[in-house]
């Protein structure tokens, strides 16, 4: 069971929540009840409940990137003020590498850096480094601090609080994981740039703060609150039904009229007459080809002369068994029989 709501605020000692629930960071337990250990406002992920402090000093972690102020510079190292109760030191090698050069003519006392936490110790002590894009010395600008647990609430979701400053004001803007802020642009921007980030710090609790700021940020550039943005109204529409018998009749006058496209071409070409085909002229003799060619009729022949053309009966039937005996000849073999040295005739 839960005693309370996300973002509501708590004091030390009250209950939060039952064994339902896991205690995180800000919370203590007390036999089958999660209590809050510190001032702060409640917040609520996926059964796991945590306080986050109203205002609290940075407690350095490995992967943060922090703005840090150059205190003292020492024969190897320089020592960097990050927020924290904690000290955080820059190694000459993370700077130059094995080369050796004086430090104080990189970097000097009241230089401020924007570094990323390397490691850790036992005792909190933070070893930065200035490896990854975006690091280095800043140069101009102002710093505004502010409490680290309000670093997210600045921010905003996927960034859209602190975009929306810095295309409004046009400054550049960088926030530290440690509660410090680098801005810079023109001076009037700069002073309404502190002034907005410090009411976020105050007010990051309340609900509608993206509208509050923006209309402030409007109102202290443009001189007026932009009109608000009226959604319109989402109405679901019934669907309609699918009206089958159209769209059959319209397939089947689409089919009659192709069918009456398809008779009336066939019709058209019925009505065309066919060319003619070209007689292609016999071969003819070469007693005919002559003639022709030397364009000279042959003579008629008379009767007595068509009756001699005429072959004699008689003279046809001797020449077909002429030509079928031979035909016989060719078919008949020969062969020797050694036994009586006779010879036989085998048709084949």
């Amino acid at each position: 069971m839960i005693y309370v709501e996300d973002k509501n605020l708590v004091i030390p000692g009250q209950i939060l929540a039952d064994d339902d629930y896991y205690p995180g960071r800000g919370t203590f337990k007390e036999g089958d009840k999660i209590c809050s250990s510190l001032i702060g406002l409640v917040s609520l992920r996926n059964k796991k409940i945590r306080v986050i402090p109203l205002k609290s000093k940075y407690v350095p972690k490995k992967g943060d990137v922090v703005i840090g102020k150059i205190n003292d510079v020492r024969f190897s190292m320089w020592d960097v003020d990050i927020n924290s109760p904690y000290s955080g030191i820059l190694p000459a090698f993370e700077v130059f590498g094995r080369d050796k050069k004086e430090l104080n003519k990189v970097y000097n006392v009241g230089d401020v850096l924007f570094l990323r936490v390397i490691d850790v110790d036992e005792v909190k002590k933070a070893k930065l480094g200035l490896k990854g894009r975006g690091l280095g010395k800043f140069k101009g600008g102002i710093i505004v601090d502010i409490s680290p647990t309000k670093v997210p609430r600045l921010i905003g979701k996927k960034g859209s609080m602190i975009n929306m400053i810095k295309n409004k004001t046009n400054c550049k803007i960088v926030v530290g994981q440690n509660g410090l802020v680098w801005v810079k642009g023109d001076d009037d921007m700069e002073q309404l740039t502190r002034e907005i980030i410090h009411t976020i710090e105050a007010e990051a609790h309340t609900s509608g703060l993206t509208n509050k700021i923006k209309n402030k940020l409007y109102l202290a550039i443009d001189g007026e609150i932009p009109a608000e943005e009226t959604e319109e109204e989402f109405v679901l529409e019934k669907p309609k039904l699918q009206n089958f018998k159209e769209e059959l009749e319209q397939e089947e006058r689409e089919k009659a009229e192709a069918e009456k496209e398809t008779d009336a071409e066939t019709e058209a070409e019925d009505e065309t007459p066919e060319e003619a085909p070209e007689e292609v002229p016999e071969q003819a003799g070469e007693d005919e080809s002559s003639e022709e060619e030397s364009g000279e009729e042959a003579p008629e022949k008379s009767d007595d002369e068509k009756a001699e053309d005429k072959p004699n009966f008689y003279d046809v039937i001797k020449e077909l068994k002429k030509k079928s005996q031979n035909k016989k000849d060719k078919n008949i073999s020969y062969s020797d029989n050694s036994n009586n040295n006779s010879f036989i005739l085998n048709n084949r």
